[in-house]
């Protein structure tokens, strides 16, 4: 009853816009109508060197509208108010889409983003930027790749080895509504020792109803299992599964996409590997809706995931989740409600999730 009682105010709190103080899960609005642009979608999140909490979202007039661009916004270490976003990438003419920020090891921190060179998201392609500044200013843009369709959504990971490994997209079709079944997940590899502009592809996942926006964790030296959001079209369905893939070659190569255990209703997933190396899945929990929002946690390496729990649901889409653990040991995850309108922030424990 008492874990009850927690996610009631935090729906209610959520959906008026306000925050939850002192309990366990604390979900706070960062921005949202108020400030210019009414569409604010999808966010990401990264802990910056300096400790500072950065997030980037697209917004403009809407999913499709050519005045889109990249905002970001920082929470200042030891602060409790998020700044006003500001213009971090804006595409003359054309339209912009799903960033992710990432801070390197090395200190650099990326950008990177979608811009649409057409009428749908298959006519996209992979920009990135740098900053060296603590994400105050940044370089010009550079493209990952000539070819239409590739699209970006989830943060890199760094290997064992030392290379880093971006997860990437190949969106097919036409139809605003629906993501074809030849759309495929991949992974781009850098090798920072050998020059931050050189991305090379990995085989390409493919799945039955076709797979997008990877998130992807390493296991041990070879051994990488990632996640996936269904392909498809949003009507009802009993067989709109989350997909699963994994590599046993370190990433070069990738078994084809499976139905995982877990419910997908077309709709993005997020996938983290933690401090003591449990995992966290954070999804929506049903087949058709973008509500409950879900975390799970697998404390046997992707095996099973017995800890289970709603961090957001009621009569809303709690979507494009995004989660990071910050060096503290906190986990944050940041996703939009109010119908692509706004950005908001949770923050919890492990322990919220396993009660342990």
């Amino acid at each position: 009853m008492k874990n009850q009682a927690i996610l009631l105010g935090i729906t209610l709190l959520l959906a008026l816009g306000g925050a939850v103080r002192g309990a366990d899960i604390r979900v706070e609005k960062v921005y949202g109508k108020e400030l210019p642009g009414d569409y604010k979608h999808p966010a990401c999140m990264a802990e910056l060197p300096n400790g500072d909490l950065y997030i980037a979202y697209y917004g403009g007039g809407g999913e499709y509208e050519l005045d889109t661009a990249v905002w970001g916004g920082r929470l200042k270490k030891g602060t409790a108010l998020w700044t006003r976003p500001a213009v971090i990438a804006d595409t003359p003419f054309l339209s912009d889409g799903n960033p992710v920020v990432w801070a390197a090891p090395d200190g650099l921190i990326w950008l990177f983003w979608v811009v649409r060179y057409g009428d749908t998201w298959s006519d996209s392609r992979i920009h990135a930027r740098v900053s060296r500044d603590m994400a105050v200013t940044w370089s010009d843009p550079m493209l990952l790749g000539e070819e239409r369709g590739m699209m970006v959504r989830s943060k890199p990971i760094v290997l064992s080895d030392g290379n880093y490994l971006l997860p990437i997209y190949h969106e097919t079709g036409r139809d605003r509504e629906l993501v074809g079944a030849d759309t495929t997940s991949l992974f781009l590899r850098c090798d920072p020792k050998k020059g931050l502009g050189q991305w090379v592809e990995s085989v390409r996942i493919q799945a039955r109803l076709g797979c997008l926006q990877p998130a992807v964790v390493q296991l041990d030296s070879h051994y990488l299992v990632a996640y996936m959001r269904r392909g498809g079209g949003y009507e009802p369905r009993r067989d709109g599964f989350m997909v699963r893939s994994e590599s046993r070659d370190g990433g070069k190569t990738w078994t084809p996409g499976k139905d995982a255990a877990f419910p997908n209703p077309n709709a993005a997933v997020d996938f983290l590997q933690l401090q003591n190396r449990h995992l966290l899945l954070v999804y929506n929990d049903s087949m058709n809706e973008r509500t409950p929002l879900t975390v799970a946690i697998s404390t046997d390496g992707d095996r099973t995931y017995p800890f289970k729990r709603n961090i957001a649901e009621g009569q809303d889409d709690f979507a494009y989740p995004y989660a990071i653990q910050t060096r503290d040991g906190k986990i944050h995850v940041v996703f939009t409600s109010q119908s692509r309108t706004q950005v908001n922030h949770a923050v919890f424990d492990e322990a919220a999730i396993t009660g342990r």
